[in-house]
């Protein structure tokens, strides 16, 4: 099997089994090149069979996602662009215009994985897909791990998204250390 066959097998089906347990859409991140591996159409039409919303690409920009622009149009899936600390207005303005579902503020610059704080950048990308006047809602992401990181982000972001402190948690103590984590970065619990 090509490699990408067997690791989205995988992805759908965790799709599927979170899908039907929650009425929250379901994204997807994942680098552009494995689905542009495995099929764009391919991908998006198993993606949304799986009962995913969504997908999240951080490195593809909307200058150079036409065919993902299309096939997701066409099936009515959610498209994530990045908005970054370094986005030019204008390259801000087109994210914020072809995202569907919402953009995705990079809190800061660097990799992923957990921060002791969330930068102070995060606060000045919101401000800038705000000013673009789109409506467009905006999560932030990369280095929330706390609960107290999720409410200082929800009070001026639509969202907070958390990523490596889940799989920490996952990696560490399996569906138990996973729940537990959701459960304690739950602002509304």
């Amino acid at each position: 099997l090509f490699p990408y066959t067997t690791l989205f097998r995988s992805v759908f089906d965790a799709v599927a089994a979170v899908t039907a347990v929650v009425d929250k859409p379901v994204l997807v991140m994942t680098y552009w090149n494995p689905v542009m591996q495995y099929g764009i159409e391919k991908f998006a039409s198993d993606l949304k069979t799986a009962g995913g919303a969504g997908l999240i690409t951080p490195d593809l920009i909307p200058d150079e996602a036409g065919d993902w622009l299309a096939v997701s149009e066409a099936l009515d899936l959610d498209r994530v662009f990045l908005a970054t600390p370094t986005s030019s207005e204008s390259r801000l303005k087109r994210a914020c215009e072809l995202s569907r579902g919402f953009v995705y503020s990079v809190s800061t610059m660097g990799i992923t994985g957990t921060r002791d704080s969330v930068d102070e950048l995060a606060k000045k990308v919101v401000s800038g897909v705000r000013a673009t006047k789109t409506n467009q809602n905006t999560a932030v992401g990369i280095g929330i791990s706390t609960a107290s990181q999720v409410v200082d982000v929800n009070s001026y972001a639509d969202g907070a998204i958390v990523g490596s402190a889940f799989v920490r948690a996952y990696q560490t103590g399996g569906m138990t250390a996973l729940i537990e984590k959701v459960k304690e970065l739950n602002p509304n619990k």
